[in-house]
């Protein structure tokens, strides 16, 4: 039996989750992971994707756009800019995603095109691999 470890998942609107699981997929910034009890302290930033934890059997999936995911031997707290469960996600909220989106790329300054490119496209991605159209 694989040791559980305590996860939250908290964004600014809300406490999503706080439960015992066995394993977390974390979309980072820098490359996804998976972590688990006895993980090396770690913080990360996060990309949009989607987050999964495992426990009990019960797989709980969350669409995250971006935060810090702080890991420890025995804890995984993520704070989101925006979560949501992936049943709540909507073709509404990512019309919406987009647009802010594509505005953000639109306005920024030079020195951050790569960086609003490449939260644009990571948003796109995972709206096309929930079934979303991401035409705007």
């Amino acid at each position: 039996m694989a040791a559980n470890v305590q996860f939250d998942l908290v964004s600014p609107e809300r406490k999503l989750t706080s439960v015992l699981v066995e394993q977390v997929q974390i979309p980072g910034a820098d490359g996804d992971l998976t972590a688990m009890a006895g993980h090396e302290p770690t913080i990360l930033s996060l990309r949009p994707g989607l987050l999964t934890a495992t426990g009990a059997g019960v797989e709980e999936q969350y669409v995250v756009t971006g935060g810090f995911a702080e890991l420890s031997a025995d804890t995984i707290s993520v704070l989101a800019e925006l979560a949501l469960p992936r049943g709540e996600m909507s073709q509404e909220v990512v019309t919406d995603l987009l647009k802010q989106a594509t505005k953000a790329h639109e306005d920024a300054h030079p020195d951050e095109h790569h960086m609003t490119q490449k939260f644009l496209s990571d948003l796109i991605h995972i709206a096309e691999d929930l079934g979303f159209h991401t035409n705007l």
